[in-house]
C-alpha cells in the first residue's frame, strides 16, 4: 500500500511538473531577477550587462527626483479610488436586472460581457483617439462647462473625471457581472420564499438577505477589479516605466525599482480594501 501510495504521488508530480517548472522559469526567476536589478545600475554594454550595486539609491531617485512618477502614482490611487466602487455597484446593478426573469436575457449577457473581449490596449486606444469613450456631446450641458471652468475644485475633478471616463468605467465590469450573476443563481430560493411569507419587502430582501449572501463575491470582484484597473496595458505609470527601461540615465535598474514599487503599491491598495471588507463583515456576526 505504502508502495502504491509513492507511486500515486510520483504520478501526480509527474503531471503538475510542467507547470512546477514553467513557473520557476518563466516567473519566479524572472521576478527574483528584476528585485536584483532594482538595487543596480544597469547598462548594456558590447561585452554584455553591466551592473553597479547602488543600494537604494533607484527607490530613492523614484521618489525625489522623478515627480512624473510621483504624479502620476497620485493620479492613478485618486482614479482608483473613484473608479472602483463605480465598477463594483454598476456590475451589482447589471447582475440583479439580468438575473430577472426577462426576454433575451442570453443576449443582453453576451452585450455586456462582449467587451471583455475585444478590450485590448490597442482596441481601447482607438477608441479613446475616436473620443468614443466619452458621453456624446457632452461638451453642449451647461453643467460640463460650468465643471470645465472650474477643475481644482476636488468633487468637480471627481464629476469632470466621471463624464470623460464613463465609458471606460464601464468597459470594465464584463466579468464581475458574471460573477455576482452566478453567486446570484446559486442563492436558496427557500430563504426568499420564507422572507416573503414573513412580510419582507424587495428592498428588505435585497439589504437583509441578497447583499449580506453577496459579500465573498464583492471581496473577489473588488481584487479582481483593482488588479485588473492596475496593470491594464494604457496605465500612465506602466508606460512610465516602459519608457524608463530604455533610457540612458536610468535604464533597467530603474525601471525595476518602478516596478517594485508600482507592485508594493497595488498590493497595499489590496490589503487596504479587503481589510476593510472583512472587518466590516467580521463586526456585523459579533
Amino acid at each position: 500500500m505504502k508502495r502504491l501510495g509513492n507511486n500515486r504521488n510520483l504520478t501526480g508530480l509527474l503531471f503538475v511538473s510542467p507547470w512546477i517548472i514553467g513557473f520557476l522559469v518563466f516567473t519566479a526567476f524572472p521576478l527574483l531577477y528584476s528585485l536584483f536589478l532594482s538595487f543596480q545600475e544597469v547598462k548594456i554594454t558590447t561585452d554584455g550587462i553591466k551592473t553597479n550595486f547602488v543600494s537604494f539609491g533607484n527607490y530613492e531617485y523614484a521618489f525625489s527626483v522623478d515627480g512624473t512618477f510621483v504624479d502620476r502614482v497620485l493620479k492613478y490611487l485618486e482614479e482608483m479610488v473613484i473608479s472602483v466602487p463605480i465598477i463594483i455597484v454598476f456590475s451589482l446593478i447589471i447582475a440583479l436586472l439580468l438575473n430577472q426573469k426577462i426576454k433575451f436575457r442570453g443576449l443582453f449577457r453576451t452585450i455586456f460581457f462582449l467587451p471583455v473581449i475585444i478590450a485590448s490596449g490597442p482596441v481601447i486606444k482607438e477608441l479613446i483617439d475616436q473620443g468614443i469613450t466619452t458621453i456624446p456631446s457632452i461638451e453642449q450641458y451647461a453643467i460640463y462647462q460650468a465643471l470645465n471652468d472650474n477643475p481644482d475644485g476636488f468633487f468637480n475633478g471627481i464629476l469632470l473625471y466621471l463624464i470623460k471616463n464613463l465609458i471606460v468605467i464601464l468597459w470594465y465590469s464584463g466579468v464581475q457581472i458574471l460573477i455576482f450573476l452566478a453567486a446570484l443563481q446559486k442563492m436558496d430560493k427557500q430563504i426568499f420564499e420564507a422572507a416573503k411569507i414573513d412580510g419582507a419587502s424587495n428592498w428588505e430582501f435585497f439589504w437583509k438577505i441578497t447583499l449580506p449572501s453577496l459579500k465573498p463575491m464583492i471581496i473577489v470582484n473588488l481584487i479582481y477589479t483593482i488588479v485588473t484597473y492596475s496593470v491594464f496595458s494604457l496605465n500612465p505609470i506602466i508606460e512610465h516605466i516602459q519608457k524608463n527601461m530604455f533610457k540612458v540615465d536610468t535604464g533597467y535598474g530603474y525601471a525595476s525599482a518602478l516596478s517594485w514599487i508600482y507592485f508594493l503599491i497595488i498590493a497595499a491598495a489590496l490589503a487596504i480594501a479587503v481589510g476593510v471588507m472583512t472587518v466590516k463583515r467580521m463586526k456585523k456576526y459579533t
